[in-house]
């Protein structure tokens, strides 16, 4: 008797794995000084802050149960009253929802935005993630460079003046993975006004819009329009761990989103997010932690661009950041980091290379370089090692 294999969905076929997630496989060997991860310090999450948060919740047993699918009232409050102030606008609880990490945000927004076919505008480079949830929907991306001011929008608007009619924008607004820029405050204007006049949605993707270094990070996008989708969580500044992010989005939105997540996953944890409640509540307590992290990390990033320029002078470029957890380098020669990744490897260090990222432009040239998990010292080995790899 044959044997008939029953099919995978057809969509899979465009589908790849992480590039990311796949090189922290490699890193996981304590020889090797891994850049390559997007991964917040775990020194620097609040343990045992979390730990009194999880035993107070604990105490009342209504916390183990199943929570509403739009997340826990209390906390949705609090991220009203957070995204009120970062906005500049009142933002009813009704337009706040609770998913398991942003990530999730976005691909229910995927599912509720787009059809088969249709197009996404996504910077280049991209953020990985966003690009896998896109593909997943058949989207159509088209891709619009970065340069050191964020998403070129004369670019977009040759785009849409060519005819492209683009259903959703997507945009990491602050302190961009992996290219390290932040959208100028002029550009986020432009960018609301042209999806008001256009017809589309833009997701504002913003992580990591709390770890400024020296000055915070401009008005949010979603200031200038309400056809700006928000999406964050606390995994940057808290822990992933929690899985706690949320998107603030008009309220039909929300509603749509509700009934797909309620075929996901039916909820959220109510444990993970009262926990979180009582922690973006202590305002005091955070604010000190919060920045202390940005003070952390912005010692980090110092010393990694300093590194970089000292060792590798005019034939290497890097961002400044400014903020958030990555630098993007560029070799001003024809150093293809892809294919130099296994020597420096064997040199003892990793980073992820820049086609990673890539929608059209190859970036074969750059790489991306996480600064938020090693101390100054180590960073500056780090170069030390890539700088042998070269030399190999």
């Amino acid at each position: 008797m044959s044997l008939t294999i029953p099919a995978l969905a057809g969509k899979l076929a465009g589908l790849q794995s992480s590039a990311i997630r796949d090189l922290l496989k490699l890193t996981a060997r304590d020889d090797i000084i891994s850049l390559a991860g997007g991964l917040p310090d775990a020194a620097l999450m609040p343990r045992e802050r979390i730990a009194r948060a999880a035993e107070t919740a604990l105490r009342d047993p209504a916390v183990l149960q199943y929570t509403e699918s739009s997340g826990w009232p209390a906390l949705r409050e609090v991220i009203a009253a957070r995204e009120s102030a970062a906005i500049g606008r009142s933002v009813p609880v009704g337009e706040v929802f609770i998913t398991h990490g942003s990530q999730q945000a976005l691909s229910l927004l995927a599912e509720v935005l787009l059809d088969p076919g249709a197009v996404v505008i996504v910077e280049d480079p991209a953020y990985v993630g966003a690009l896998q949830v896109f593909r997943a929907a058949g989207a159509r991306i088209v891709a619009v460079p970065l340069d050191s001011d964020g998403m070129r929008l004369d670019i977009l608007e040759d785009l849409l003046a060519a005819g492209e009619r683009p259903a959703l924008v997507h945009t990491v607004s602050n302190f961009h993975n992996p290219g390290g820029v932040t959208l100028a405050p002029e550009r986020r204007r432009r960018l609301a006004e042209l999806a008001e006049a256009h017809g589309f949605w833009v997701i504002e993707d913003d992580p990591y819009g709390e770890l400024w270094f020296d000055r915070p990070a401009p008005a949010p996008v979603a200031s200038y329009s309400p056809q700006v989708i928000r999406l964050s969580s606390v995994s940057k500044i808290l822990s992933p761990a929690l899985r706690v992010g949320w998107m603030i989005a008009p309220e039909r939105v929300s509603r749509a989103v509700e009934l797909l997540k309620q075929g996901a996953d039916l909820c959220g944890s109510s444990l993970t997010q009262q926990i979180t409640t009582d922690l973006l509540t202590d305002t005091t307590w955070l604010a000190a932690h919060v920045d202390a992290i940005r003070t952390t990390y912005g010692t980090r990033a110092r010393a990694l661009t300093t590194a970089l320029r000292t060792t590798f002078a005019d034939r290497l470029h890097c961002t400044d950041p400014t903020g958030g957890m990555f630098i993007w380098a560029e070799f001003t020669d024809n150093t293809d980091t892809a294919t130099l990744l296994p020597a420096a490897l064997d040199a003892g260090v990793a980073y992820v290379p820049g086609a990673a990222f890539a929608v059209t432009n190859t970036a074969a040239n750059s790489l991306r370089l996480c600064f938020t998990t090693s101390d100054e010292a180590t960073l500056t080995e780090a170069v030390d090692r890539l700088s042998s790899a070269l030399r190999a």
